[in-house]
C-alpha cells in the first residue's frame, strides 16, 4: 500500500523541477560532491563496473559520466545473423507483443494508444498498424547507453514534450497510458526489414535523452519534428544514444513475418546485442 500511494504521489510532484535540479547535480564536477553521489549511488544499487572502460568510480568526470560510463570492447557481443533484430539495451522486457487497433499492451489489462505514443502524427503511426513491439525497461544499475536493434537510416526524429513519472514495474501497473504520457524521443529508421522505430521514454529524474549525433540533449515545450539534414546511417549494434540517468526503450516494427526469440518474453532480462526477434524471411 506504501508503494502504492508513493506512486500516485507522483501526480502532485514538481516533476520536471525535480529532473531540472538532479540535472544540474548528476552534471557537478566539483570532485567531492560528484564522488558522493556516485559512491551512494554505487552502494544503493550494487554497481559493477568490471565491465566498464573506467574502473576507478572516481575517475569520472561527473556522475552523468559515471552512469552513461562506456563498457570495454566485446562486451556485448551482437548477434550478427542477418535475420535477427537485437535488444537496443540492457534491461527487463516490460512486454512485448503485436499492436492490435493501435492497441500496445502497457501492464495486465492496461494499454497505450499507438498514434498517441508518436506524438498524433497519423502517417507514422500507419507504419506501425498491426506491427510488433517491445518495451525494455532500464533499472539503475543497467548500462545506460541505446543501440542500434538493426542497421538503419533515420528518417525523422519527433521530439514530444511531457509528464516526467516512474517508469517501473509497480508504476507501469498503476498510471494508465504511462508511456505515451511521459516526455520521449522517437526516432524512425528505414530498414531491411521496412520502417523501425525506437523510442527513448524519459522519468522522473531522467528529463535527459542524447543521440549521438546531437551535441546536447533535447529540450523543448512543444513538439519538435526534424528530418537530417545529411543522411545518418548506423548499423546494428552501433551506439544510438543514451539517457542521462535512466528510464525505458521501445522498439516498434512492422507487421509481418517475425517471430520473438526463444529469451524474449515478459520479464525476461535481456542484454544489448541479444536477439529479440527473428525475422522469418530475411
Amino acid at each position: 500500500m506504501l508503494k502504492q500511494l508513493l506512486c500516485y504521489f507522483q501526480y502532485i510532484l514538481p516533476q520536471h523541477l525535480i529532473s531540472v535540479l538532479m540535472g544540474k547535480l548528476a552534471n557537478a564536477t566539483t570532485p567531492w560532491l560528484k564522488n558522493s553521489f556516485i559512491d551512494y549511488f554505487s552502494r544503493a544499487y550494487k554497481i559493477d563496473l568490471s565491465e566498464a572502460v573506467i574502473q576507478n568510480p572516481h575517475e569520472f568526470q561527473t556522475f552523468n559520466a559515471f552512469f552513461t560510463r562506456a563498457l570495454k570492447p566485446g562486451m556485448r557481443p551482437v548477434d550478427a545473423a542477418a535475420s535477427t533484430i537485437v535488444s537496443p539495451a540492457d534491461g527487463k522486457i516490460a512486454q512485448l507483443g503485436q499492436i492490435e487497433q493501435q492497441q500496445l499492451l502497457q501492464a495486465k489489462g492496461m494499454y497505450f494508444n499507438l498514434s498517441t505514443l508518436l506524438g498524433g502524427q497519423s502517417e507514422t503511426a500507419a507504419l506501425f498498424e498491426n506491427g510488433h513491439f517491445a518495451t525494455i525497461y532500464l533499472a539503475p544499475h543497467n548500462y545506460h547507453r541505446v543501440h542500434m536493434p538493426a542497421s538503419g537510416t533515420l528518417l525523422q526524429s519527433i521530439y514530444i514534450p511531457g509528464k516526467l513519472f516512474s517508469v517501473n514495474r509497480m508504476t507501469s501497473q498503476l498510471i494508465p497510458n504511462l508511456y505515451a504520457r511521459n516526455e520521449r524521443l522517437v526516432l524512425i529508421f528505414e530498414t531491411a526489414a521496412g520502417p523501425m522505430a525506437v523510442i527513448l521514454v524519459g522519468a522522473l529524474i531522467v528529463g535527459s535523452m542524447q543521440p549521438v549525433w546531437m551535441d546536447s540533449p533535447i529540450r523543448s515545450k512543444k513538439i519538435e519534428i526534424s528530418q537530417p539534414a545529411e543522411a545518418i546511417i548506423l548499423k546494428k549494434g552501433a551506439e544510438l544514444g543514451r539517457f542521462l540517468l535512466g528510464s525505458t526503450v521501445i522498439v516498434l516494427l512492422p507487421a509481418g513475418g517475425l517471430h520473438w526469440s526463444e529469451m524474449a518474453a515478459a520479464d525476461a532480462p535481456i542484454l544489448t546485442g541479444q536477439s529479440l526477434a527473428i525475422l522469418k524471411q530475411a
